[in-house]
Formats: structure tokens, C-alpha cells, sequence
């Protein structure tokens, strides 16, 4: 039997997000938009369902007077990443 695939990540982009901050635990929005190729616009609309979603943490915050925002996976993301990754495998090995 096939298992549902978690809708939240089975967007390309938020897949992606998530693949970038489950290696690196935290990174800055200029790190993600750069890896992923996406337009500030269309990442910022994936961060903040992601964040809804409570997959991921955004602190917003000023380095040498410029705004940054930060990403993190939390331990609820580390959990719904894994799962969606079993699902795939699931469907894989049928």
C-alpha cells in the first residue's frame, strides 16, 4: 500500500529548502535563494508555509546594519522530512 506523500513537501521548492537546512541545520535566505535558484518573491511565499507548517524556524534579526533572515529546520521538519522520505522509498521498492 502506498502511503500519502506529506503535500507541504512535495512542492520542488520546499522539498528543496528542507533538503538544504536538514545538511546544514540553519542557514541565511541569501544562502537558500542562491542553491535553490528561486526568486526572492517565490521563496519567501515557500519559507512561510514551511514555517506555518512548523517545519521550519524564522528569525529575522540586523547584521552590520543590514537585515538577515535565518532558517531552521525544527526537531517537527527533522520528523516530517524523514517520513516523506520512507514514503518515497515505499513507492520505490512496490
Amino acid at each position: 500500500m502506498f502511503k500519502d506523500l506529506d503535500p507541504i513537501l512535495h512542492s520542488q521548492l520546499r522539498l528543496a529548502v528542507m533538503s538544504l537546512l536538514i545538511g546544514v541545520k540553519e542557514a541565511e535566505f541569501t544562502f537558500l535563494r542562491e542553491k535553490t535558484g528561486a526568486t526572492a518573491g517565490n521563496l519567501s511565499v515557500q519559507v512561510q508555509k514551511l514555517k506555518e507548517a512548523g517545519y521550519i524556524e524564522v528569525t529575522k534579526q540586523f547584521k552590520d546594519n543590514y537585515p538577515q533572515t535565518l532558517c531552521r529546520v525544527t526537531p517537527k521538519g527533522v520528523d516530517a522530512f524523514e517520513a516523506y522520505v520512507r514514503a518515497l522509498q515505499g513507492y520505490i521498492q512496490k
